[in-house]
């Protein structure tokens, strides 16, 4: 080699790795070889990088399209990639009219770790937490340089400290409770302004990092790892109708488009009704769809190709990466119904097994139904979304529980809502609820009143469904008269923090009543987990009577019959009105307790209580 081919042969080194280092970001960070998807979208964020072209010399891997945006400093490279390559380095050659370099692109082995990606169903129980609120793990991650909120746990509305590592810790207190899934919410960076409260997790700032406040990405892999070697399924929280008002992008949008002109289109009406309205005005439609949800949340614009590929992608990595079995869509109803369906049909086509329960907050079950996969929607529209998230029935819980007895009232709110279930495709799969992140806890709803909130709380294991339950609800956690609304229902758990004055997480650090309540809901909690007809049981009702409602779970050989008095006093039921089911078994045992029981010609209810039997032939 002459001396000027070695020059020239160096300079080119240097300029590789000079040049490679202006990536300022690669999305995905790597990739994995043998996926079940061929189709890899690469976003590389670089200044100038979209003066230049890629190729690659990759057997099995070829660069099926490359487009440069509206900003120069972005390239987005789609590759096609051949089942049969293997695990390794890509070297890509970038090359514009000055100078070229080669990047190396990481095609990794895929987890062979079997029970991943499992998916969740009616025989799960799932807890609901705040990873920011159930407990603190690590006291070094609380604050991070360059992340701009701190903890202050004088001030509700502030971040607490609570991450990953402290919802690892306390897996074996959920999994004596009962318990077979959990639900985090986002746990994506959120590196919101500090007046902001970017503690909930849903105005994400990086959708491939989880905040360094929670924890790493390793860390989150790790507690999805540990929490299937207990038996035990975890649901990711997603978002694809918004990012939030610091997201990267945001300082330098790819394409014009990449989100909806706020100025143009305002803020939601927060009206998801208007999606499935025939009679809905296409203001309103742009409002819902366009208009951004708050002014920190910008609305994305997935009719943007670009974007929806790389939303959809994101959803697969995390899916691969850290072996979840299932995503929560958070406000499923606002991004364009044809990009919500497209994506979940692609996402439950490359892991088949997986599930997807979408957040469609709605009132009544006309409005629900149509966001599950095969309704029989007029307009055609098909959803391709397993799971929805039942809020007419959460409703019809809390209000029923509450009013005075009528014909449409009271605890037939609850008939009603099952009466209607010929309108879901399966509400089987429907995730049902009590309360959640973004409501008032049930036990403040039903007035404090106990028996009122065991009622509420047998309705939700016993119904057709996927039941979720909202950590500290074992508790019967009430609401704390500081901060604002949300906060209220968004206390961190005792004991979850180093210097708590007690810790709920064990017997000695509950009150007598806090270790009551929590015996009886596991005792229900573990015998939910045995139910076969709970879990697969065709749900059979008899119409209310005086305040009183009846309905059974019925598979094959055995059944639930749930018997509901939400009187003051005792009611006495004639048994002959349900012989249909009764007479078709012979042994009767008390629900959770297991003591056999008799029924005799008339069936006796205490007053405000669920009698639960269980009945075998």
């Amino acid at each position: 080699m002459t001396l000027r081919s070695l020059l020239t042969c160096v300079c080119l080194i240097l300029a590789s790795k000079a040049n490679s280092q202006n990536f300022e970001r690669v999305e995905p960070p790597f990739w994995w070889a043998n996926m079940p998807v061929s189709e890899l979208q690469i976003q590389i964020y670089g200044e100038n990088v979209g003066t230049y072209r890629a190729s690659l010399d990759t057997p099995g891997i070829k660069i099926s399209k490359q487009v440069a945006v509206d900003s120069t400093n972005y390239l987005f490279l789609y590759l096609e990639i051949d089942p049969t390559v293997k695990p390794g380095i890509i070297p890509i050659e970038f090359k514009n009219s000055e100078d070229s370099f080669i990047y190396e692109y990481e095609l990794r082995k895929r987890d062979p770790v079997e029970g991943r990606n499992q998916g969740f169903d009616a025989s799960d129980l799932i807890y609901l937490m705040m990873p920011d609120r159930f407990a603190n793990g690590s006291l070094e991650n609380d604050n991070i340089d360059g992340l701009t909120e701190t903890v202050d746990r004088s001030d509700p509305t502030k971040r607490q400290g609570g991450d990953v590592q402290g919802i690892q810790q306390h897996l074996d207190y959920l999994k004596d409770l009962g318990m077979t899934a959990i639900w985090v919410t986002p746990i994506f960076e959120n590196n919101s302004p500090p007046d902001y409260g970017g503690y909930h997790g849903y105005a994400a700032t990086d959708l491939y990092r989880v905040d360094r406040r929670l924890g790493s990405n390793e860390d989150y892999r790790d507690l999805v790892r540990d929490t299937h070697k207990r038996g035990m399924k975890v649901i990711m929280d997603m978002i694809h109708n918004h990012i939030g008002l610091d997201h990267w992008w945001m300082s330098d949008l790819p394409t014009q488009d990449w989100v909806h002109d706020v100025n143009k289109y305002g803020y939601t009406n927060f009206k998801g009704t208007v999606q499935g309205d025939p009679n809905a005005s296409q203001y309103d439609r742009d409002k819902l769809v366009k208009g951004w949800f708050v002014p920190y949340m910008p609305d994305l614009n997935q009719r943007n190709e670009l974007l929806a590929d790389y939303l959809i992608q994101n959803s697969i990595w995390w899916i691969e990466y850290s072996g979840i079995d299932g995503i929560r869509m958070d406000t499923y109803l606002y991004p364009y119904p044809e990009y919500m369906a497209r994506w979940a049909k692609e996402v439950i086509e490359a892991y088949p097994d997986f599930n997807i329960v979408g957040e469609a907050w709605t009132e009544t079950v006309a409005h629900e139904s149509y966001w599950q996969d095969d309704s029989a929607n007029s307009d055609g529209y098909d959803s391709q979304l397993p799971s929805v998230t039942d809020f007419p029935l959460c409703f019809a819980i809390r209000n029923g529980l509450t009013e005075d007895f009528g014909w449409e009232t009271g605890i037939s709110r609850v008939y009603y809502a099952f009466s209607q279930d010929r309108l879901y495709h399966d509400p089987n799969h429907n995730v049902i609820f009590l309360d959640n992140h973004d409501m008032g806890r049930i036990f403040e709803q039903v007035g404090k009143d106990e028996d009122l909130f065991k009622i509420a709380y047998s309705i939700l294991l016993t119904a057709r469904g996927i039941p979720q339950v909202y950590y500290g609800t074992e508790l019967m956690m009430g609401h704390e008269n500081r901060g604002g609304d949300d906060e209220a229902w968004r206390q961190t758990m005792p004991g979850g923090w180093p210097g708590d004055e007690r810790s709920v997480f064990t017997t000695e650090g509950r009150t007598e009543k806090e270790n009551e309540v929590l015996a009886y809901m596991k005792a229900m909690n573990h015998w939910r987990m045995e139910s076969e007809a709970i879990h697969q049981g065709k749900l059979l009702q008899f119409v209310t009577d005086e305040g009183t409602f009846v309905y059974f779970r019925i598979l094959e050989d055995q059944a639930v019959m749930i018997a509901i008095n939400t009187n003051e006093e005792s009611a006495t039921l004639e048994s002959a009105r349900f012989a249909e089911v009764l007479d078709s078994f012979s042994r009767v045992m008390l629900v959770p307790e297991g003591s056999n029981y008799s029924i005799e010609s008339k069936l006796t209810i205490n007053p405000k209580s669920a009698l639960i039997l269980d009945l075998h032939k």
